[in-house]
This record gives structure tokens, sequence and C-alpha cells, in this order.
């Protein structure tokens, strides 16, 4: 059951019953009167999880940025219309089980209730696999993607641009190397440290080496940006 999405996110659930609780909208549950548990408390404790896990991955990715910085940097990356893009490309949208009303309205496409249940869905996982295992699909969620690299949408890709970058600044190269490898085989979480010509490094994590290599040039962009 759920298996499709279950690898987009990528993660396979122990607890069955938790991934379901994180799909039911309060208007199903309320239509069916049987006990039937909604989202909203996971939705709260996902929400914590998710803050917890980008602003962990900015801290560590962003050496000597200022508490502000942080925050805005935070802020773009989980908003609503960003959490309900990534609902949608993994499938969520699909699944959710919703009341009659709700889905006559409309509400499998509404941001606000997709943004919710992407929420709910990490605090499942938190629940069903802990902190580690949550934060590893939050970095598979959001690192290298478009969304959370919006600074290079409808451009080359990042790791391009810095190269670019580079060249013109330092006359150098950046130079990327990999550092950590976590998780099973089918679920691997990778981490690569890229380091400028100057020396200012910066490290990011996700589900294939190419795609913590674009986030950390992503990172390095802003820096280089916010820099000149």
């Amino acid at each position: 059951m759920y298996e499709q999405l279950q690898q987009a996110i990528p993660y396979h659930f122990i607890q069955v019953k938790l991934l379901r609780t994180a799909l039911t909208h309060s208007s199903f549950a309320n239509e069916k009167q049987e006990g039937e548990e909604h989202n909203e408390r996971l939705e709260f404790l996902g929400d914590a999880v998710l803050e917890l896990c980008v602003s962990e991955d900015l801290f560590n990715g962003r050496p000597g940025a200022r508490e502000g910085e942080l925050t805005a940097a935070r802020s773009r990356l989980v908003n609503q219309e960003t959490l309900a893009a990534i609902a949608r490309r993994i499938g969520l949208d699909r699944h959710l089980l919703l009341g009659r009303g709700e889905e006559t309205q409309g509400g499998r496409d509404r941001d606000s209730l997709l943004s919710d249940a992407l929420e709910a869905l990490l605090g499942a996982i938190f629940l069903d696999g802990g902190y580690m295992t949550a934060r590893q699909a939050v970095q598979a969620l959001f690192t290298g993607r478009e969304e959370g690299n919006a600074m290079c949408r409808g451009m080359k890709d990042c790791k391009s641009r810095l190269q670019e970058a580079t060249q013109k600044i330092f006359r150098e190269r950046p130079v990327y190397a990999l550092v950590d490898s976590a998780g099973p085989e089918h679920q691997k979480v990778f981490t690569v440290r890229l380091t400028l010509p100057d020396g200012t490094g910066f490290t990011a994590a996700g589900a294939g080496v190419k795609k913590a290599e674009q986030s950390a040039a992503a990172f390095a962009l802003q820096y280089l940006a916010e820099k000149c």
C-alpha cells in the first residue's frame, strides 16, 4: 500500500498506519465518525521537525552567516508554496484522504492543504524512524531541487554557474569532496563539502552525490552574490 509514494519520499514505513494518518484530512475523519484519526497533530510535529532539519543544514552549509541571513534563507525554503510544490512532485496530492465536501471544493489542489499534509508526512517519518531518518527524508526532498534552489531556476545548473563565477573571481575552480554517506542502500544520503578558492567551505547533502554538489553550489553562489 502507498508503495509509489514511499518510493518517491524515499522512505518505507514500518508502521504504515502512521502514513495513513498523515494522509487523512480532518474532513475525511469527520465523515467517517469511526474514530478515524486525522493528520493535524502530525502536522504540528512535522512543522517542528522540518524547521530543525532545514536549520541544521543551513547552519552547516553556510559557515559565518548571520542569524538574520539564516532565518531569511530558511523562510525562502520552508514556505507554503515550496512545500505544496514538493507535495505535488512526489504525488502526495493523489493519495490524500478527503471528505466529499473538501474534495468537491478543490481541496486536493489547495497549497495550504498540501503543505500541511507534507508536514504531517514528515512528522510521521519522525515517529516511525527517528530524527536522522526524518532528516535524510528532508534532505532528499529539498537538496538539489528546483524548489530549494530558486536562484538557479530557468538558468544553467548551479555547478556550471559557480565554476564560471570562481574562474572569473579567483581564476580557479571550486573543489568538491564526498565526506559521508549514510542510510540503507536504497535510501542513501550523501554529504559533500565544497571549498572555494578563497578557502570558504559549504556542506550539503542529497539523495545522490550530484544532487548534493548542486545544493552546495547553490549555497556558494548565494554567498558570492552577497559578498560581491
